[in-house]
């Protein structure tokens, strides 16, 4: 009987390395690295954080969908949303042959395009056990990349449902990986979750437990964010603490700080073990680069650029800590940037649209701050770089050689 379900890869990393390098690989990267990760030229210097760009598990996820088009040549592949959240790799999986399976708003993945006789790839953020169990059913061989960060996030959930405890997950409730990670409760009858997205919305659960809020307000607080039937009455006196991998960690402990506080405060510092959780399941990857970019914005710099996905969330947190610096520019990729006109598009930090900016760039000397999500490829990172250098009129291929 065939093997319907893979998780450790197909051993065929050697088939496809030549295709990573030639559409990720940059030698402009490898140049800055190897020059401590500073490059001067053309009154231009740029300063790259120590960790940026592709993580392990975004690695992994990349390589397997790679090696999964080449175990399955001759069959149908499909991708459930997107492997990560990055335009260009999700592109190039399309130019690969790679069928992208969508979620409307509000609404459920379409799968009836789907046979038993097709390849379906699971995401790095993994898919809601539901979707799971639906795509098992259809007899599909799943090929399945999930981080193992958000496995260990969704064993943590899984613990606090299984001994009555309501998870409380800091995290953005329509992102894939939040939708997967609140899922895991329900494999329990009594299983509940509630997302908050910030410390207003984690401050709205603690004024609930210190008995300072109505059920009704609450309730229409959280309408999206929260299991069938709950109930804050019951499902808030048992409370684990869990995040999304990508939340800034600072916020993250300080939520967890902050209800602890409340649940101590309602049921007594001796009782709290019988009524609060906590771990930090911040992804080691999400953490590396937080930290990296704040030590990168403690030196002297005139501007930020973050580079990744507008729907990355890692990348819109690293945004978020430079701004507290230096002025920031989150951009997707290299476009983003026109030597021509000397203009930016950029996504402001907390911002909905992009927004278009001359004179971004000052005359004169100036030291450029270099960061990227964990989605990034490398070649995106450097192609910026090269842009940002041609604005001044400098080309890189003489370093380079």
């Amino acid at each position: 009987m065939e093997q319907t379900y893979f998780r450790r890869g197909f051993g065929l990393k050697g088939h496809i390395e030549g295709a990573l390098a030639a559409d990720y690989h940059s030698r402009v990267v490898d140049r800055i690295r190897a020059q401590g990760y500073v490059l001067a030229v053309g009154g231009l210097t740029f300063r790259l954080a120590r960790e940026f760009g592709f993580c392990y598990g975004v690695d992994r996820a990349v390589e397997y969908a790679y090696e999964t088009r080449t175990k399955f040549p001759e069959r149908r592949v499909f991708l459930v949303g997107e492997i990560i959240h990055n335009p260009h790799v999700n592109k190039k999986l399309q130019a690969m042959g790679v069928e992208f399976l969508h979620r409307p708003d509000g609404g459920e993945f379409d799968f009836r395009a789907v046979t038993a006789t097709d390849v379906v790839i699971l995401p790095a953020f993994g898919v809601t056990v539901k979707d799971f169990a639906r795509l098992r059913a259809i007899g599909c061989v799943l090929v399945d990349t999930t981080c193992g960060s958000v496995l260990n996030v969704w064993k943590r959930v899984d613990s606090y449902a299984k001994d009555g405890f309501t998870a409380v997950i800091h995290g953005k409730y329509h992102h894939e990986e939040t939708k997967a990670t609140a899922s895991q409760v329900t494999k329990y009858p009594a299983g509940r979750y509630l997302v908050v997205r910030d410390m207003n919305e984690a401050r709205e659960v603690c004024d609930y437990v210190e008995r300072a809020g109505s059920g009704e307000r609450f309730l229409g607080l959280f309408a999206d964010k929260l299991s069938p039937g709950f109930d804050p009455d019951r499902d808030l006196v048992h409370v684990g603490v869990a995040n999304q991998t990508t939340m800034l960690s600072g916020e993250s402990l300080a939520i967890a700080a902050e209800i602890r506080r409340s649940m101590a405060s309602r049921y007594g510092e001796a009782a709290l073990p019988e009524h609060f959780r906590t771990f930090d399941t911040i992804c080691s990857a999400t953490q590396d680069r937080q930290d990296a970019v704040l030590k990168l914005i403690a030196e002297p710099l005139d501007l930020m650029v973050v580079i990744g996905g507008y729907n990355s969330s890692n990348t819109t947190h690293l945004a978020a800590i430079c701004q507290e610096r230096a002025p920031t520019y989150h951009i997707e990729d290299a476009t983003c940037i026109d030597p021509a006109t000397g203009t930016i598009r950029f996504r402001p930090v907390g911002g909905e649209a992009e927004e278009r900016r001359a004179g971004w760039l000052p005359p004169g000397p100036v030291t450029v701050g270099v960061t990227a999500g964990a989605s990034t490829p490398n070649n995106k990172i450097g192609e910026t770089v090269e842009r940002i250098a041609t604005t001044r009129g400098v080309t890189l291929e003489a370093l380079l050689e």
